[in-house]
């Protein structure tokens, strides 16, 4: 139940009607109608949103997306990425290895992305150099401030959504 009440389309101000038929395609989410309390803020959200994670592989956006909202147990972020990771070739037993954080199954490159996604998500302050030296090793400079915009922006949403109450649109995936 959402904590905070949802901005519907037809009670939303003319700068929100025009987020969610433009931006969203006439399909607001809950996690829209929440920040739609805020009109810029979810403006400019939204274009960080579709502007982070883009030089990055597209199964190794959803892994890392993944495992943080696993390492968070924010619910409502999880079943979204679940969803989306299904299109890019992340299967079940995938699912099953993030949850229990056995990265043997994946790539070097994905594997680095995932321990860093990790160390960033549970103890940032840790970060030092060699992290990023072995990231260097399969990521360009501007890949390695992709991935950790990428981090940050799913613990973001992981800190929003679920404290906020966000309801899932569709039926919850098990893994």
């Amino acid at each position: 139940m959402p904590r905070i009440s949802y901005v519907e389309p037809q009670n939303a101000s003319t700068e929100v009607q025009q987020l969610y038929e433009h931006r969203l395609a006439g399909r607001p989410g809950s996690v829209h109608k929440i920040m739609a309390h805020q009109p810029k803020a979810m403006t400019a959200f939204l274009a960080f949103y579709a502007s982070v994670g883009r030089s990055l592989d597209r199964k190794l956006y959803e892994l890392v997306y993944i495992r943080t909202s696993m390492l968070n147990q924010c619910h409502y972020c999880l079943q979204h990425h679940l969803a989306s990771s299904k299109r890019v070739g992340v299967t079940p037993e995938d699912w099953q290895a993030l949850k229990t954080g056995d990265y043997t199954r994946f790539t070097d490159p994905e594997r680095d992305a995932l321990k860093f996604a990790e160390k960033l998500t549970k103890t940032s302050w840790l970060i030092d150099p060699s992290d990023i030296e072995t990231l260097k090793r399969h990521f360009s400079e501007a890949q390695i401030v992709d991935l950790d915009l990428l981090i940050g922006l799913a613990n973001l949403t992981n800190r929003f959504t679920d404290p906020l109450g966000a309801e899932l649109e569709t039926a919850a995936e098990k893994i």
